[in-house]
């Protein structure tokens, strides 16, 4: 979606129903500067008052996020490049989590590293080091935890047996032997153990 040209669409839908950005917002009941970021493309309206902000405007959603007034014998070409764009742009922000649980784990085990290695040298033995230990061991799994539960979100596996996609549960996700792609599983419909194939929610 092109936020640059969806202000402009904004703006230009306001003007016509003769709304300064103050009117327009006193009716959503939010600010006139948030009116204004949409309007140079700064930011994009929330779903929760995208439908009130198109009833005021006098136009549909699809037209709202194409950023232009649509033609009937264009509508359904438009519509299908819409959902396409919005498609990529979910497709893309699952990879952006996924690859945050993976520099969340791998940083927190090098975190880990490090602190039990200075624990080790400049802390002499004792109960306060075992203290310090567990403390370490347990920053450790809560950043696994958030990470686990991102990598859960961001997807689903295909079963190699029978093609059916399906979402694990967490503790199949953190106990079970996994490839970059692939992971052991036991698939939901045919039953049987396989190493499924990670797909990207679309």
């Amino acid at each position: 979606m092109d936020q640059i040209k969806i202000g402009k669409f904004i703006a230009e839908c306001r003007k016509k129903q003769n709304h300064t950005q103050a009117q327009l917002a006193e009716k959503l009941d939010i600010t006139d500067r948030a009116i204004s970021k949409w309007e140079t493309g700064k930011a994009m309206p929330d779903s929760d008052i995208m439908l009130d902000l198109c009833d005021i405007l006098g136009i549909k959603v699809n037209e709202l996020l194409c950023g232009e007034m649509i033609e009937i014998e264009h509508k359904d070409e438009q519509l299908n490049e819409l959902i396409f764009q919005m498609a990529k742009n979910e497709e893309r922000y699952h990879k952006r989590l996924l690859h945050s649980a993976y520099v969340i784990i791998a940083t927190s085990l090098t975190a880990l590293i490090c602190l039990m290695s200075l624990i080790s040298l400049l802390i002499p033995e004792c109960g306060f080091q075992e203290f310090l230990i567990i403390v370490s061991v347990i920053l450790f799994i809560i950043p696994c935890m958030i990470a686990l539960k991102f990598k859960a979100e961001t997807g689903y596996y295909e079963c190699k047996n029978c093609q059916h996609m399906f979402v694990p549960n967490y503790k199949e996700i953190a106990v079970l032997m996994q490839t970059p792609t692939r992971r052991l599983l036991k698939c939901t419909k045919c039953g049987k153990w396989t190493w499924c194939k990670k797909l990207t929610k679309r």
